[in-house]
């Protein structure tokens, strides 16, 4: 096992300074690159850097810094430029470990990246906040941590596996390698002065930290509430016009791009024809698929899709590196090239490609023609990590199907549908047929059953609805990963492929699985609580593949589905979903009826 070893910059300054005068030889330097200077927007032709004890000692011409036992690097016709840095992301929805998910994003170019584990601690609390903390503590790739602070999304409307309070962020906040508090998804909370939201954030900027944001809404006085309460930043916008609001008032604009929500497109206007400064925006994934990390890359990526929509290339890149660690206040070490600074860098060929031929951290090559060349520390989860799907009894087709509270042979029901590529649901509502009692689905309107089942205490709590927008025509399908409570949610055409799905997941512990006919199509196992996959990027990407093909077999032709039906169940983006506990109405934030009444 291999540990990394960081040393503050006041440790080794002497050394860098005498490395700089000449006085000493330098461990690596780089030679005849052309910096990507992110402080001036510069592109400078013929440069050196000189690197020892993992940061940066001089730039320029360093040939005064070489020695018998410095190892150089030749980069003539190639980029240099600092490590690209994810401000927002979630770990657990590339279905990896951190170790594994680290290992796929430093080969594309990704040294560092700020996660919101809430996800696990809607399973595990602090206690599985702090597994992925330390895994992440250890790894070539910096991990930063930001305290979930909605845990759960609601307290009305929904049953987690946890519950974090004022206390936990409070002891969170002390960790090293914590920068902050995560996205308050809470806004209305926040707005009309919830304690505990007041208390998480006051704790936050006691401790100097930011305050990470999650602001879907489109209220201009809740907006300004919002930030007034001390809220710094969001990844919601979703407009160009929401973007120009926001970074008018001086919002850290976060433009997302992740595998379901790609936000790019539209967002990046307030750059490309708004042409605002760019100072206060950066770039974020938010949520990446293993195959999205394998085919396409991670934060490179994103800066590629941003150069494709007009932005040069190195504003796109100060958008990756620079803006993202003076936000989180860690300017002083990450997110440039700079004598002093941590030594995280990339060697690419074209900008516009964005691909890395090296990927150095901490002054040591660890990725070379996206090959990782060194070795990674193991980390293993404990026991009780794998033991998180708790389901009163082996669950029946009678379980899944909804009795009508009227004597009729049809009846009108609430819907949930879903919108490809949105994070939103709309409110919906559809005549249903009733036999012998139970309310039917009917896929010639493209309305399913769906169900949501407490998971985490094992209660036997089911509630029952209907969803329309996968036209899903065949089987069933299910999934632990359910934001943001992740109790266990299954959908489909029919109550016997649906109790099998949900019967499957549980005996693997957790994940996600299509099945048709009584047969399984495709599962992902995701046994670390019943989020993360304890297999490599590669085997992940190949069962999430057979996944989208067996979606595809049962109809369901929109993009990233499993993504589309894992956000079902969270309470807190409107307009309607299903939790737990019931159908949720996130416009009025309580829970109704699925059934509205018999129609004659």
């Amino acid at each position: 096992m291999t540990t990394i070893q960081r040393q503050p910059r006041y440790e080794v300054s002497d050394r860098l300074g005498r490395i700089a005068l000449g006085q000493e030889p330098a461990e690596l330097v780089i030679k005849n690159g052309t910096l990507v200077n992110v402080f001036t927007g510069e592109l400078q032709e013929g440069i050196d850097i000189a690197i020892a004890a993992g940061r940066i000692a001089y730039i320029g011409q360093a040939d005064h810094t070489i020695g018998d036992g410095t190892k150089v690097i030749e980069a003539r016709g190639r980029y240099i430029t600092p490590g690209l840095l994810d401000g927002h992301m979630h770990v657990e929805s590339t279905m990896l470990t951190v170790t594994e998910f680290a290992k796929a994003a430093l080969v594309t170019g990704t040294t560092g990246v700020f996660m919101d584990p809430h996800e696990i601690a809607n399973v595990f609390g602090m206690e599985g906040v702090r597994w992925m903390h330390e895994e992440g503590r250890e790894l070539p790739l910096k991990v930063f941590t930001t305290i979930p602070s909605c845990v759960p999304a609601t307290f009305d409307l929904e049953d987690a596996g946890a519950q974090l309070g004022v206390s936990d962020i409070e002891e969170g906040l002390t960790w090293p390698g914590v920068a902050g508090l995560g996205e308050v998804m809470n806004f209305p909370g926040v707005v009309y002065g919830d304690p505990t939201m007041k208390g998480e954030i006051e704790a936050t900027i006691r401790a100097g930290k930011a305050v990470t944001g999650h602001f879907p809404a489109e209220d201009d006085r809740m907006l300004q509430a919002y930030l007034a309460a001390g809220v710094s930043s969001d990844h919601e916008t979703v407009t160009r016009e929401q973007a120009l609001a926001k970074v008018r008032l001086g919002l850290h604009l976060m433009i997302r791009e992740g595998s379901a929500w790609q936000d790019v497109k539209e967002v990046i206007k307030v750059v490309t024809e708004d042409k605002v400064r760019t100072d206060n925006i950066s770039l974020v994934t938010d949520d990446v698929y293993p195959q999205t990390l394998l085919r396409l890359g991670h934060m490179n990526h994103v800066v590629r899709r941003a150069i494709e929509e007009g932005v040069e290339p190195v504003t796109a890149i100060q958008m990756a590196t620079v803006n993202v660690a003076r936000y989180f206040g860690l300017d002083g070490d990450l997110g440039s090239i700079s004598p002093g600074k941590i030594a995280d860098m990339l060697l690419i060929d074209d900008l516009n490609s964005m691909v890395p031929s090296i990927v150095i951290t901490d002054g040591e090559v660890v990725a070379e023609a996206g090959q990782l060349i060194k070795p990674f520390p193991a980390y293993e989860y404990p026991e009780k990590a794998f033991s998180s799907v708790r389901l009163q009894r082996a669950l029946t087709a009678a379980d899944f199907r909804l009795l009508s509270q009227y004597e009729t042979h049809q009846t009108k029901v609430n819907v949930v549908r879903v919108i490809e590529n949105s994070a939103r649901t709309a409110k919906h509502t559809a005549v249903l047929p009733v036999k012998e009692g139970v309310i039917q689905p009917d896929v010639s309107q493209d309305v399913i059953q769906l169900a949501c089942i407490e998971r985490h205490q094992g209660t036997g709590q089911i509630s029952l609805g209907f969803a329309t927008g996968f036209q899903l025509k065949h089987g069933a399908v299910a999934s632990t990963v359910a934001h943001d409570s992740h109790n266990l949610l299954v959908m489909g055409a029919n109550t016997e492929d649906m109790a099998l799905a949900a019967n499957e997941l549980a005996a693997c512990g957790g994940g996600m699985i299509a099945v048709r006919d009584g047969k399984v199509l495709a599962k992902v196992a995701m046994p670390i609580a019943g989020l993360l996959a304890d297999r490599p990027v590669e085997t992940v990407a190949e069962e999430v593949a057979a996944l989208e093909d067996a979606w595809r077999e049962l109809g369901c032709p929109i993009h990233a589905p499993f993504m589309t039906f894992s956000l079902i169940a969270l309470p807190v983006i409107p307009e309607i979903r299903i939790t737990n506990r019931g159908l949720a109405d996130v416009t009025e934030f309580k829970l109704i009826e699925t059934e509205i009444g018999p129609v004659s």
